[in-house]
């Protein structure tokens, strides 16, 4: 028997000055960082809570709390790292990641293959079960006004040879 499960991500910061711009692993050229305990990217906090939101394991906050000063400056691909362990410890295998960037800028899409085999590499999965997707949003709200990036997330998973945990 095999089990599919599906986890929704999502996740906002606001522009800081001094701070790379770090999304999916990646450091983007842009004049404002993301602010926030870790390296603040803001898509790969959006993808580690779909995938363990999809296992029922919580979310990133219960794993990695901000609170917790061993993650001040983190990278958060070894949040995506540690997320996939997990995920592997307990029989499941990721299917596919899709994730959406919401920005009025900078313009993601020409970082969006760099970005894909960022989260593939830190996953141990291939290229072509990850997709990224960019939008604005029609500058309306505090994207809009740009103080500030969004992204969502879907993780797909299975387990095969288990009955469901729940």
């Amino acid at each position: 028997m095999t089990v599919v499960r599906s986890g929704i991500g999502y996740d906002v910061h606001r522009f800081a000055p001094g701070r790379p711009l770090m999304l999916g692993g990646i450091e983007i050229p842009h004049d404002f960082g993301l602010e926030g305990h870790s390296d603040a990217d803001v898509l790969l906090h959006a993808v580690v809570d779909a995938l363990l939101g999809a296992a029922a394991f919580g979310d990133i906050g219960l794993h990695f709390p901000p609170s917790d000063p061993a993650y001040r400056n983190a990278s958060s691909l070894t949040f995506l790292s540690a997320a996939g362990a997990m995920l592997e410890d307990a029989g499941f295998r990721i299917n596919n990641i899709d994730c959406t960037v919401v920005a009025e800028a900078p313009s993601i899409m020409p970082h969006a293959l760099v970005i894909r085999e960022s989260i593939a590499g830190a996953l141990g999965i291939t290229i072509g079960q990850v997709n990224v997707k960019a939008t604005t949003n029609e500058r309306l709200g505090f994207i809009g006004r740009q103080e500030g990036i969004a992204a969502l997330a879907i993780g797909t998973i299975s387990q095969t040879g288990r009955e469901d945990r729940s």
